[in-house]
C-alpha cells in the first residue's frame, strides 16, 4: 500500500496554461492581466553585450588654425569639400542590378511536353484557336510553328509557350530541314516610312504598306512541302489542323485532354 501512495505521489501535474481557452483563440484573461499572473514586470532584460569592437570612423573634419584677432583662432573644415559647380541637368546613370542578368543572357526553358513536331493550340492573336506545327525554338525563347498554310491558313509565325496548349498529337519532323535564316530577326518588324509635309503634295498622307517578300513565300513553301506529305500519311489529321479549339457551356479546359 504505501509503494503505491508513493507512486500516486511521484506522477506530475500535466503542464497546461495559465490563461484558460474559453473559445478556439479567446482567452479568459487579457494579455495585461497575463503580464502580471506571470510576474513579468520582476524579470530584467539586457542585450548582449558584442565582443566584436566597433571601428572607429575616419573624422570628416579637421581643425585648422586661423589668423586674426578676431576669428577664434582655429576653424573646422572638411577634409572632403563638396563640389564647386553642378551639372544643370541630371546624368541618366545604371541602376545596380543586384547581379540580374539582361534579358539575353537569360536560360532558355522549353516545357517537355512541347517537343519538335507537335500540334500547338493558339490562346492569342488573329489566329487564336487554331492548331499548328511546332517546328524549333528560336533564341529569344519564342517558339517557331506553321500551319501549314494550305491547311488552315497560318504562315511561319513565332509564338510565346506561355500563350499555347501542347496536344498529345505528334508529327516526326526529323526529316524536314529548316532553314537556318528563319531566327528573331527575320520575323522583326521593319518600320515602314511615313511621308512628311515637305515631301509630295499637302495631303498626301498615305502610309507606306506592308508587302510579303518573295523570300518569305519561297520559305513557306519549301518549309510546307515537306509538312504536307508527313501529314497526309497520318489518318484525320488535316481535319484536325484545319478545325479550331473553342469551349462551349459545360466544357471544363481543366478536365480535357489534349
Amino acid at each position: 500500500m504505501a509503494g503505491e501512495q508513493k507512486k500516486a505521489k511521484k506522477t506530475k501535474k500535466r503542464h497546461c496554461s495559465r490563461n484558460p481557452v474559453l473559445a478556439r483563440g479567446i482567452g479568459r484573461y487579457s494579455r495585461s492581466a497575463m503580464y502580471a499572473r506571470k510576474a513579468m514586470y520582476k524579470r530584467k532584460y539586457k542585450a548582449p553585450e558584442t565582443k566584436i569592437e566597433k571601428k572607429a570612423k575616419a573624422p570628416a573634419t579637421v581643425s585648422k588654425p586661423v589668423g586674426g584677432d578676431k576669428n577664434g583662432g582655429t576653424r573646422m573644415v572638411k577634409l572632403r569639400k563638396m563640389p564647386r559647380y553642378y551639372p544643370t541637368e541630371d546624368v541618366p546613370r545604371k541602376l545596380l542590378s543586384h547581379g540580374k542578368k539582361p534579358f539575353c543572357q537569360h536560360r532558355r526553358k522549353l516545357r517537355p511536353s512541347i517537343t519538335p513536331g507537335t500540334v500547338l493550340i493558339l490562346l492569342n492573336g488573329r489566329h487564336r484557336g487554331k492548331r499548328v506545327v511546332f517546328l524549333k525554338q528560336l533564341a529569344s525563347g519564342l517558339l517557331l510553328a506553321t500551319g501549314p498554310l494550305v491547311l488552315n491558313r497560318i504562315p511561319l509565325r513565332r509564338a510565346h509557350q506561355k500563350f499555347v496548349i501542347a496536344t498529345s498529337t505528334k508529327i516526326d519532323i526529323s526529316t524536314v530541314k529548316i532553314p537556318k535564316h528563319l531566327n528573331d530577326s527575320y520575323f522583326k518588324k521593319k518600320k515602314l516610312r511615313k511621308p512628311k509635309h515637305q515631301e509630295g503634295e499637302i495631303f498626301d498622307t498615305e502610309k507606306e504598306k506592308y508587302e510579303l517578300t518573295e523570300q518569305r513565300k519561297e520559305d513557306q513553301k519549301m518549309v510546307d512541302s515537306q509538312l504536307l506529305p508527313l501529314i497526309k500519311k497520318e489518318p484525320q489529321l488535316r481535319g484536325y489542323l484545319r478545325s479550331t479549339f473553342s469551349l462551349s457551356n459545360g466544357v471544363y479546359p481543366h478536365k480535357l485532354v489534349f
